[in-house]
């Protein structure tokens, strides 16, 4: 069972902690149990109960989660397998691994859409991957929150930051063109030298 400090739990259900100081005190919502320290933690259950979610009793699996950013990295992507599926076999639990091959910060990649499906299905005990930006170069703590109400944690394995130039150049490229559409004159044409001076700088390299 998860426990949750005053602070997470409040942060989760959108309540301020003095809100569940004050629920403990009418009897609203008692803590699960107060720690030696003094320190109320509440329950998943609690989390379920306050914030109307019904989960089904069926196992949920562990998911390793793999991501590229283009199919000329496939031979990376193979080998994050192969790395994920060591790293899970010695936990002896049910596992899955979803591969993805899309931008860091495309929100629409069949995989994580994958994903994002089962943990709000109840299906995913744990997601694992190897490095923060494996998941998503931005919105990571948004997929972490709402992994959190579903009881589903994200653990990333190296903490260190890992930052490929080539995928970081590709994802700057993106973010620009994105924002160069939407404009006109000589802000446009600011953004496509930017895009231009990108790409060159990485083929350079």
């Amino acid at each position: 069972m998860k426990y949750y400090t005053i602070h997470e739990f409040s942060k989760l259900v959108g309540k301020t902690p003095q809100t569940l100081r004050n629920w403990d005190k009418k009897g609203l919502l008692i803590p699960h149990h107060t720690g030696a320290n003094g320190y109320r933690y509440y329950s998943h259950d609690q989390l379920k109960q306050v914030l109307n979610i019904k989960e089904d009793k069926k196992s949920k699996v562990i998911i390793g989660y793999c991501r590229v950013s283009s199919y000329k990295q496939k031979d990376d992507l193979q080998r994050q397998v192969e790395n994920m599926k060591l790293y899970l076999d010695k936990q002896n639990k049910n596992y899955e691994i979803i591969e993805d091959i899309g931008s860091g910060i495309n929100y629409t990649k069949k995989g994580l859409r994958t994903l994002l499906r089962k943990i709000v299905n109840n299906e995913v005990e744990k997601v694992v991957v190897l490095y923060k930006d494996r998941l998503l170069r931005f919105g990571f703590e948004l997929v972490e929150y709402i992994s959190n109400l579903y009881g589903c944690e994200i653990e990333v394995i190296d903490s260190t930051e890992k930052t490929e130039q080539q995928e970081l150049v590709e994802d700057l490229v993106q973010i620009i063109t994105v924002f160069s559409c939407k404009l006109q004159g000589k802000r446009a044409n600011k953004a496509r030298k930017m895009i231009e001076e990108l790409t060159e700088d990485d083929k350079d390299n």
